[in-house]
């Protein structure tokens, strides 16, 4: 065979600044489709085995990347199913063809002739990111086949000649490039190896390992040993994913978490096997994690896979943002290598995929709920941060979980929220028909206004989550006709939930007056309102609330839901004086200013039981305690 020259079929001289620049985010991603290359080029030999295509051996598959530091060289090697010199020049040179056509055109009556279709074509040129001279060595498994060898400096011109590989399969072989040096380096190597190949159905070998051997006794009669080399077969070729989930185990859902996520501390609660062939192809796992009480962006992400092999793991186009607190893998071949972003929010297949997704996870939350409630139940505090921003983001998925959503009370009895509604519906209601739901933020610090709450036979809800200030909103939505959330602190009890009751307030309109003056004179603070309310005399002399409106609009501000402005806001509390209490009738009675120095006491005992007496003030309340006693 003479050799061969020619120009590469393009349209513009400038493809290789383009691949280099805007075909490929990273440039790592060479040894993937290098390596994806030679695993297609293997599987394809043994589908055309199957098929009665090829009568030789199939032999070892397996591809091999080797480095040379020295000679600054980078080696894929397969024993796939080659190439001939008009196949690299219709392959390799015509930048526009793919082979996947005409291979699948050939083989159409194979059921599954997708999974093998090559990717020669610009994936091949991603080599020149790294590399400035490219070489190829190949030789085809059809009979009487020439060697070939293709070169390339990275100009649009080539030579091709006859090759000097003796056995079937093909040699890419990089001379990488200045900048590109990085990639002369075993950890770096294996690093990228790792991460894209982690998985590829066909065997991997990086290097060689080596290992000690039994090699006779010395002259003393002690063991001597040899060192021998091995293969170091760098992936698993049949992950979790690829099988039928009655094939797998608990223990190996869980022992694949652990090879996907080797440092994760702490093991999921359950899992999903993902597996549907229509309209879509699509596999994978996906794990829920413990979800501590906080929104923070996951270390063990979701990984997303093509074929095996790694795509990425910035999913967010894939699953809804909600899904994206889940670990595990998702498998697609609809969805390509190289693949952007705008492809993914533009394409039809991957909008199924989101909503198939997300009715799965929901089928599964559902299925547990029924099947072990009170398991369910238990795992409540790891997965309710999940549930409620799954609620919150998605419309499809809150109509589900709604049914297996659950509120806790002060008491930790779980309700639905259909059952939570029928529990307070004929109890928490006010004079206008309104159906009040309590809640706490923190039950510690508001425990005296639960007390209150309780000793009026009223139940209180705990909402301490970092999406419960979005959640209320939620629950007032969809919690059923005439549902209000009140927060236990937010007023004094017999003003969260009006009755009819009239209560006539003891004091003058002058005493009122008085006694209003002598607080707001007491207090001495801008942010602090007085009034004089008509209350039980059982009820607590001083009350200081925040309005609930205003205190949601500023929680919602501090998560990033409401408007900006009210997070500039101060806080405006509200001091509520019960003009009824036999030590409000006393302060009028005082002389002398011990009135004040009541009323101060008074005052600071309600901010201490809010937890805002700090500094300073706790340290004169105390001082003035001791006194008093």
């Amino acid at each position: 065979m003479s050799t061969e020259k020619g120009t590469i079929s393009i349209h513009t001289e400038n493809i290789f600044p383009v691949i280099k620049k805007f075909l490929y985010s990273d440039n790592e991603i060479f040894l993937r489709e290098l390596v994806s290359n030679a695993v297609d080029a293997s599987q394809k030999i043994k589908r055309l085995s199957s098929l009665g295509q090829y009568n030789g051996e199939v032999g070892d598959l397996t591809v091999d990347v080797k480095f040379d530091e020295e000679a600054k060289t980078i080696t894929i090697s397969d024993n796939g199913i080659g190439m001939t010199a008009e196949e690299i020049k219709k392959y390799i040179n015509q930048i526009a063809f793919s082979g996947a056509t005409e291979f699948v055109e050939k083989f159409k009556e194979a059921k599954d002739a997708n999974e093998i279709i090559g990717r020669f074509g610009l994936g091949f040129y991603s080599a020149f990111m790294v590399a400035d001279k490219v070489e190829i060595e190949s030789l085809s498994y059809q009979d009487g086949a020439t060697p070939a060898h293709w070169t390339c400096d990275g100009s649009t011109s080539y030579e091709i000649s006859e090759g000097s590989r003796t056995t079937r399969g093909t040699d890419i072989i990089l001379h990488i490039n200045a900048d590109s040096t990085e990639f002369l380096n075993k950890a770096r190597l294996q690093d990228i190896l790792h991460k894209y190949a982690q998985f590829l159905p066909v065997p991997i070998r990086f290097g060689t390992k080596t290992t000690s051997e039994p090699d006779g006794e010395d002259e003393e009669g002690k063991p001597k040993y040899k060192s021998v080399e091995v293969d170091n077969i760098i992936n698993n070729m049949s992950p979790a994913w690829t099988k039928a989930p009655s094939e797998l185990k608990d223990e190996d859902y869980l022992a694949f978490y652990r090879e996907l996520y080797p440092y994760a501390m702490d093991e999921p609660l359950f899992w999903i096997h993902l597996n549907v062939d229509y309209p879509f192809n699509l596999t994978g796992i996906l794990y829920f994690p413990k979800i501590k009480n906080e929104l923070e962006i996951q270390r063990n992400k979701i990984k997303l896979y093509s074929r095996q092999v790694f795509i990425t793991d910035e999913v967010k186009d894939i699953v809804p943002e909600f899904l994206m607190l889940l670990h595990g893998v998702i498998d697609s071949p609809d969805i390509p290598l190289n693949v952007s972003r705008s492809f993914l929010q533009a394409d039809s297949n991957v909008k199924k995929i989101n909503s198939y997704i997300t009715k799965k996870v929901a089928d599964k939350l559902q299925e547990i709920f029924k099947s072990d409630r009170k398991g369910f139940e238990e795992k409540w505090n790891d997965i309710g941060l999940f549930i409620k921003y799954g609620m919150l983001s998605d419309e499809k998925f809150a109509e589900k979980a709604n049914e297996f959503c659950l509120v806790k009370n002060t008491e930790n009895e779980s309700y639905t929220l259909k059952e939570y509604y029928e529990k307070v519906k004929d109890i928490q209601v006010d004079k206008d028909g309104n159906i009040v739901y309590l809640y706490s933020s923190d039950p510690a610090q508001q425990d005296g206004y639960i007390a209150a709450a309780k000793g009026k036979g009223y139940d209180v809800l705990i909402l301490d989550g970092p999406l419960d200030s979005h959640f209320t909103g939620y629950l007032e939505q969809k919690g059923g006709e005439k549902v209000q959330l009140k927060r236990v602190d937010s007023d004094v009890i017999d003003k969260l939930i009006q009755k009819d009751e009239k209560i006539e307030l003891t004091l003058t309109e002058e005493e009122s007056k008085k006694v209003s003056e002598l607080f707001q004179k007491a207090i001495d603070r801008t942010d602090m309102n007085v009034q004089i309310e008509a209350l039980h005399e059982d009820e607590l002399p001083v009350s200081v609330t925040l309005d609930e409106f205003m205190r949601r609009m500023k929680d919602m501000a501090k998560t990033g839901g409401g408007m900006g402005f009210y997070g500039t806001l101060p806080d405006n509390y509200k001091v509520s004086v019960n003009g009824n209490h036999p030590l409000v009738k006393r302060i009028l009675a005082s002389e002398n200013g011990e009135g004040e120095k009541l009323a101060k006491q008074a005052f600071d005992l309600a901010l201490l039981s809010r937890g805002l007496l700090t500094g300073s003030d706790l340290t004169s309340f105390i001082k003035r305690s001791v006194e008093m006693i």
